[in-house]
C-alpha cells in the first residue's frame, strides 16, 4: 500500500458501478444522501465521476409458484427500468448476461429452468434468440447497452452441464482435466458454440462492445490457458473482463503482471469489472458480512474509509499503467447495497435453485459499500469516480 495525497487522478474511460440491487432495496426503504441531502442514486454516482452502470440480467428469477429469488430479482422488466435511470443520468450501460435464472460464478452456472433438456444446436439457438430478444427490448425502451457481457465469471464454463469445462483450481492455479484430452477439448468446443451464439446476437443488434469475463484476476495461468483456447477457436470479443478482490485474487502485483501480459498477448482492452474493499469491519445488525478482519490482513489495506480510498487509487494506477492504453478502468460491485430490512442475496427459493442453501441470508456486502449503513455517501465514492 502507498500513501498519497488526494490529488486528481488520470480519468480512465470506465469508472463504473454495478448497482443491480437498487430496485429491491429502494422498495424496502433505502435512501441515499450526500451532505445530509437525499439524492437519486444514479445522479449522485454521475456527479462523483461514475460514468458506467453495470446491470445483471437473469432469465426468470422466480420459482414455479412465482416466489422471487431476491438478490435484486433482476428480470428484464427491472433491468430496463434501472437502465433507463442510468441513461437519464448520462451513464453508459454494461449489460451482464448470466444465462441462468440466478447467480452464476465459477461454482455454479445453472441452466435456466425453461431451457433444461436443450442441448447442442438447440441450446445454442436459444442462447442466440434470448440474447436477441433482450437487446431488442432494451433498444425499444431507449436503453440499448454500450457493452455486453456474454456470460458472468465463466472460468469453468456456463449453462452446465452442456457448457461445463475443466475446473480451474484456485489454490494450485491449474486446470483439472478429466484425464481424457479429447473430452476436455470437446468441452471447450461446446462452450465456444454457446458463446458464439450469444456474441452473434450482440453483433446483429448493433455496435455494443463484447466482454468475456473470468474471475481471479491475479491468476495469469487461468487467463492464458482459457483465452488461448478461445482464440484458437476464433471466438469474437472486444474486451477481457476480470474480477479482482485483493483478499481472494492475489496481490496488485499479480494483477498488474496478468493485465500487462494479456494486453500484449491478445491485443484486447481490459476492465476490472468486479472489485470491492471494506470501509469498516463492523457488521450491520442482522446481516452477516463476507469481509472480516482477517481479509484486511490479506488485502493489505485497513478496513476504513481511508483504506478503501487507498485501494481504489492503487487499483486505478495499476489499470492505467497497462501498456498501450489497454486498461480501460474498473467497475465496483454493489457499492450501494444498503442493509435495509428485508434485503437478501437469496430467498430460500433462490438458494434451492442454485443448490447453495446456507443459514446466512441478508446483505453480506454492506461493509464493502461506498455508503455507510444509513445511506450516507463515503469519501471513497469520489475515488471510484477517479477523484
Amino acid at each position: 500500500m502507498t500513501n498519497r495525497e488526494p490529488t486528481p487522478r488520470k480519468a480512465l474511460p470506465v469508472r463504473g458501478a454495478d448497482v443491480s440491487m437498487t430496485a429491491e432495496i429502494e422498495e424496502r426503504g433505502a435512501v441515499f444522501r450526500a451532505g445530509g441531502v437525499e439524492r437519486d442514486l444514479f445522479e449522485l454516482l454521475a456527479e462523483n465521476g461514475v460514468n458506467w452502470t453495470r446491470l445483471r440480467l437473469w432469465v426468470n428469477p422466480r420459482d414455479e409458484s412465482g416466489e422471487p429469488y431476491m438478490g435484486g430479482t433482476n428480470d428484464l422488466e427491472r433491468t430496463i427500468a434501472l437502465a433507463l435511470r442510468a441513461k437519464a443520468a448520462g451513464q453508459a450501460l454494461l449489460l451482464d448476461l448470466h444465462y441462468s435464472d440466478f447467480w452464476t460464478d465459477p461454482k455454479k452456472q445453472t441452466t435456466p429452468k425453461s431451457w433444461r433438456g436443450l442441448t447442442g444446436t438447440d441450446l445454442q439457438e436459444r442462447v442466440h434468440d434470448w440474447t436477441a430478444e433482450v437487446l431488442a427490448s432494451l433498444a425499444e425502451a431507449g436503453a440499448a447497452p454500450d457493452m455486453v457481457q456474454v456470460g458472468n465469471e465463466i472460468t469453468n464454463g456456463m449453462l452446465w452441464p452442456e457448457g461445463r469445462t475443466p475446473r480451474f483450481d484456485d489454490r494450485e492455479r491449474r486446470f483439472e482435466g478429466s484425464g481424457d484430452d479429447r473430452e476436455d477439448e470437446a468441452a471447450y468446443d461446446r462452450l465456444t458454440g454457446l458463446l458464439k451464439a450469444g456474441v452473434r446476437a450482440v453483433r446483429e443488434a448493433g455496435d455494443a462492445k463484447i466482454m468475456i469475463h473470468l474471475d481471479f484476476g491475479g491468476a495469469n495461468e487461468l487467463y492464458r490457458g482459457w483465452f488461448d483456447r478461445m482464440v484458437v477457436r476464433d471466438l469474437d470479443f472486444d474486451i477481457i473482463g476480470l474480477s479482482y478482490y485483493p483478499y481472494w485474487h492475489g496481490t496488485l502485483k499479480d494483477l498488474a503482471a496478468n493485465l500487462n501480459d494479456l494486453a500484449g498477448r491478445y491485443g484486447r482492452d481490459l476492465v476490472v469489472v468486479e472489485t470491492a474493499y471494506a470501509w469498516t469491519k463492523a457488521h450491520p445488525e442482522g446481516h452477516h458480512q463476507v469481509f472480516s478482519g482477517e481479509m484486511a490482513e490479506t488485502g493489505g489495506y485497513p478496513a476504513s474509509p481511508e483504506g478503501q480510498i487507498a485501494f481504489l487509487r492503487d487499483l486505478y494506477d495499476t489499470v492505467a499503467d497497462v501498456p498501450g492504453g489497454r486498461g480501460l478502468g474498473i467497475v465496483y460491485w454493489e457499492p450501494a447495497w444498503l442493509p435495509v430490512h428485508g434485503t437478501t442475496w437469496a430467498s430460500r427459493a433462490g438458494m434451492e435453485y442454485g443448490d447453495d442453501v446456507v443459514e446466512e441470508a441478508g446483505n453480506s456486502w454492506a461493509n464493502q459499500g461506498l455508503f455507510d449503513f444509513e445511506g450516507n455517501a463515503l469519501p471513497s465514492l469520489r475515488a471510484l469516480g477517479g477523484g
